[in-house]
C-alpha cells in the first residue's frame, strides 16, 4: 500500500509542476483531477485528502466554462496540499519543548569548525527548546554577533585558520558593556590552555568531550549569571525596567544596525501626570505602587525588540527600532488610553495619567541627548496643552515608506513550495514592514533572477535540486560582495550529514531537516526575520 501511497503523491507534485508552466487551466482539467484524488485517496486510507477532494466537488460543476490560473488553483486545493505535506509530517518524532516556542527562548551562539560536532549539540540542545545559532566559519561569527545577540556564546579554541582566542578578544573587546558570557570548549585541558581564556575573561572553561547534561548545567548557570548581572546592574530596582545606565549600550545597538539596515528608530519620553499629587495625597507607598504598575504595563504592551527604562523620578524613555515615527506615536498613544483606564484602590480610588513626546532617530552618528532633547521638546508641548497626550516632534519628517525585505523560496517539490508560501505570508510581521515573498522551482532560477538584488533577502534553500543544488547555490550567494544581505535556511534530508557539514562551512546561517513539523519552520523563521529586522 505504502508503494502506491507515493505513487499518489508524486502524480500530485507532478500535475502542479505541469500546471505551473502553464499560462492557464482548463476547468474541466482540474474537475477531472479533483475526481481522481476523491476516488484514489480513499481506497489508500487517505481519507482526508478523499473527504476534501468531495466536497470540492459539490462546489463545481464539470461543465463549468472557465480557465484557472495556477495561484487560484492552489488556493482551491491548499486544504488537499497540505494534507499532503502532514501525511509526512505525522511521522517525525517531535522533540520536547520544540512546539511551545513564543520567540522568548535562549539563544546559544555555537562556534566550530568541527559541523559534526555543532549538527550533534545542535539537536540536543533544541530538545530542551533552545534556540542554537550554529557557525562553523569564525570570521561569520564575529559579523553575525551583533544579529544574533546571542544569551551566552560557546567557542572552540582551535579552529581552522582562526584561534578561537580572536574571536573571545573581539568579543571582550568590543562589547565591553555587554554581559554575554563566553564559554570555551577543547579538547585540550592543559593547565596553560584554561589559564589562557580565564585571564583572556572567558567565564567557563569547559574540556572535550564532556558530559551533556553536566554542560547543559554549566551553559544555564552562566546564562542565569547574564540575567542576574542585569538585575544588579542594569536594571532599576523599583520598577524592574532598564535604569539609564544602559542607555548607552542600547543606542550603541541602535547605531551598529542602522549603519547597515538605515532603518528608521525613534525615542519616546514619558512623565506621568501630577506624580507629586499622587504622593502628597496618598504617600510615597502608592507613588511606589503606581511607578511599578505602569512600568510593568510598559513591559507588556510594547514589543520584544523595544526597550523600556526608567529615566530618573516619575519619567521613563523608550527606544523603537524598526519603527516610523507616525507608529511609535500610535503604540504610545495605545498604552495611554489604556494606563488612564487603570484604578487604583486607595480612599478615595484614583487612576493616572502620563503624557509623552516622540522624535524620530534620524541620523545615530550625532548623540543620543540630540534626539532625548527633541523628545522631551515634544513632550513638554504635551503637558503644555492640557497633559494626558501624545504628541510627535514638530521637526520629524514625512511617514516613512514600508521597508520591503524579501522572502526566496527554493525548491523543487511543488507541494513544500506551495505550503511554505502560505505559512511565510502569516508570519506576524511590524506594520512598517511588508514581505516580497517569492517561489522558485529549482537554484538556476534563483540565480538567474534579479527579483533579490539590492534589498535584505531570506532564502528557504533546499538541498537537492535538479539543475543546481542548494549548497551550489549557497556557494554563489556567499562568494556576493553583497552576501551580507542574504540570511539562508537550508532545507536537508535527515540522511544527508555531508550535506548539512559543507551548508555549515559554506556559511548557511541555519539549518532543517526534512521532513518537519511546520509549527518548528514557523519558529524558525521567526527568529531568522528578527534577526533581519
Amino acid at each position: 500500500m505504502e508503494k502506491y501511497t507515493k505513487h499518489f503523491f508524486n502524480n500530485i507534485r507532478k500535475k502542479l509542476e505541469e500546471w505551473e508552466a502553464a499560462a492557464s487551466i482548463p476547468h474541466d482539467e482540474v474537475y477531472r483531477f479533483i475526481h481522481s484524488m476523491a476516488g484514489s485517496a480513499s481506497v489508500l486510507g487517505l481519507h482526508n485528502i478523499g473527504d476534501s477532494a468531495r466536497e470540492l466537488m459539490d462546489h463545481h460543476n464539470e461543465e463549468e466554462k472557465r480557465m484557472w490560473t495556477i495561484s487560484e488553483v492552489k488556493e482551491e486545493l491548499f486544504d488537499i496540499i497540505q494534507y499532503c505535506y502532514h501525511y509526512e509530517e505525522e511521522s517525525i518524532e517531535v522533540f520536547p519543548g520544540k512546539q511551545s516556542r513564543e520567540g522568548e527562548e535562549p539563544v546559544v551562539l555555537l562556534i566550530d569548525d568541527d559541523t559534526t560536532f555543532l549538527m550533534y549539540m545542535k539537536e540536543e540542545l533544541e530538545k530542551i527548546g533552545w534556540y542554537v545559532v550554529p557557525i562553523a566559519n569564525p570570521e561569520k561569527a564575529i559579523m553575525s554577533y551583533y544579529d544574533v545577540r546571542p544569551d551566552c556564546a560557546i567557542i572552540d579554541i582551535y579552529m581552522d585558520g582562526t584561534n578561537g582566542f580572536e574571536v573571545l578578544d573581539f568579543f571582550k573587546k568590543k562589547l565591553k558593556q555587554q554581559f554575554i558570557p563566553t564559554i570555551m570548549v577543547s579538547v585540550e585541558n592543559s593547565k596553560e590552555v584554561r589559564m589562557k581564556s580565564y585571564q583572556m575573561g572567558a567565564d567557563d572553561f569547559i574540556a572535550k568531550p564532556f558530559d551533556l547534561d553536566e554542560f547543559i548545567v554549566r551553559v544555564k548557570r552562566q546564562m542565569e549569571r547574564k540575567k542576574q548581572m542585569e538585575e544588579l546592574v542594569l536594571i532599576d530596582e523599583l520598577t524592574m525596567v532598564y535604569n539609564r545606565k544602559f542607555l548607552s549600550q542600547s543606542y550603541a545597538q541602535v547605531q551598529s544596525d542602522w549603519a547597515r539596515r538605515r532603518d528608521s528608530y525613534c525615542v519616546a519620553v514619558l512623565d506621568l501626570d501630577d506624580f507629586k499629587g499622587v504622593n502628597d495625597r496618598y504617600g510615597h507607598l502608592m507613588g511606589d505602587r503606581v511607578l511599578k504598575e505602569f512600568a510593568s504595563q510598559l513591559k507588556s504592551e510594547t514589543r520584544i525588540q523595544d526597550t523600556v527604562f526608567r529615566f530618573g523620578g516619575e519619567e521613563f524613555v523608550i527606544i523603537f527600532p524598526h519603527t516610523s515615527i507616525k507608529e511609535a506615536c500610535t503604540f504610545v498613544d495605545d498604552i495611554r488610553k489604556r494606563f488612564s483606564q487603570m484604578v487604583f484602590q486607595a480612599n478615595p480610588a484614583f487612576s493616572c495619567t502620563f503624557s509623552a513626546g516622540v522624535a524620530e532617530i534620524a541620523d545615530p552618528a550625532k548623540p543620543f541627548d540630540t534626539w532625548l532633547k527633541l523628545a522631551d521638546n515634544a513632550l513638554y508641548e504635551a503637558k503644555s496643552s492640557g497633559r494626558n497626550v501624545v504628541k510627535m516632534d514638530g521637526k520629524a519628517g514625512e511617514h516613512s515608506p514600508h521597508k520591503i525585505m524579501k522572502i526566496a523560496i527554493v525548491d523543487d517539490d511543488p507541494i513544500i513550495r506551495t505550503v511554505m508560501k502560505d505559512i511565510v505570508s502569516k508570519l506576524p510581521g511590524e506594520q512598517h514592514i511588508q514581505y516580497d515573498i517569492h517561489t522558485f522551482k529549482d537554484g538556476a532560477a534563483f540565480i538567474a533572477s534579479d527579483w533579490h538584488e539590492g534589498i535584505p533577502c531570506l532564502v528557504i534553500l533546499d538541498g537537492v535540486m535538479p539543475k543546481m543544488d542548494g549548497l551550489e547555490v549557497l556557494e554563489q550567494i556567499r562568494s556576493r560582495s553583497d552576501s551580507d544581505r542574504y540570511k539562508v535556511l537550508m532545507l536537508t534530508s535527515r540522511k544527508s550529514e555531508r550535506d548539512i557539514s559543507r551548508s555549515l562551512q559554506l556559511g548557511a546561517d541555519d539549518y532543517m531537516t526534512k521532513p518537519f513539523k511546520l509549527l518548528e519552520l514557523e519558529a524558525r523563521l521567526g527568529q531568522m526575520l528578527k534577526r533581519m529586522r
